[in-house]
């Protein structure tokens, strides 16, 4: 699954530029141009990472890093300041306002994109492995292959998506439509409820003889991946 990066720049030229090398580098694109749209992109879409201009239109990068670290639903998601304010002063401000790391523009493409993998490498160590293990649960990547308690589980490709991204972000509570937009994609036109079906055969899946379901079910909010002994 591709990292989805937030592009909140509001430079034409820069943000074609960022997409183009990111998407070519296997991350999946998105873009906001000013503030505001930033922050309701960050809400709704839940990036794996945000590149932040600092001077962008109605509400300032900085001021959007307070706010997404203020927030419980955000503060995780990691950030990467853009901006031209290269002095000492202006770092530390940016870094204090919670950017995970500063870019002073002009900059390398290829620069960024190595520091946007170090800092998922850093904050999201699951986009670095080939294995990814949950309680009893363990998913090879390269292979494709998911086993319980060293018991393969058969999985359709959605099936093996939405583990996946489940495994990616254990304990965290996904709405229908915040599962849609990031196992399908955000221009997929299809019926939340079918996330209910999916959810039902992976839970299937799952649920092997002497097993403890790992999906908990929120009502009104969504669905989770958590063992058994967190719920207590």
């Amino acid at each position: 699954m591709k990292p989805k990066v937030l592009i909140a720049e509001d430079e034409a030229p820069l943000v074609e530029l960022l997409t183009y090398n990111l998407e070519k580098a296997s991350f999946h694109a998105q873009i906001a141009r000013d503030g505001e749209e930033a922050l309701l992109a960050v809400e709704e879409h839940r990036p794996d990472l945000v590149l932040l201009d600092w001077m962008l239109p109605y509400v300032s990068g900085v001021e959007i890093c307070r706010r997404i670290r203020r927030n419980p639903e955000t503060h995780h998601v990691p950030i990467i300041l853009l901006t031209a304010r290269g002095e000492e002063d202006d770092r530390i401000r940016g870094l204090d306002a919670g950017a995970d790391d500063y870019v002073v523009k002009p900059f390398s493409p290829s620069e960024l994109i190595a520091r946007a993998r170090a800092v998922l490498r850093r904050t999201r160590p699951a986009f670095g492995k080939d294995l990814l293990t949950f309680g009893d649960i363990a998913m090879d990547l390269v292979g494709q292959r998911v086993s319980r308690s060293d018991t393969p589980v058969d999985l359709s490709a959605t099936g093996f998506r939405l583990l996946r991204f489940l495994m990616e972000h254990p304990g965290r509570v996904f709405s229908r439509e915040q599962l849609l937009d990031s196992v399908w994609g955000h221009d997929t036109y299809i019926e939340p409820r079918t996330v209910d079906v999916h959810i039902l055969r992976l839970r299937k899946a799952l649920n092997l003889p002497g097993t403890d379901d790992p999906i908990r079910t929120v009502r009104s909010a969504g669905y989770a991946l958590e063992l058994k002994n967190q719920l207590a």
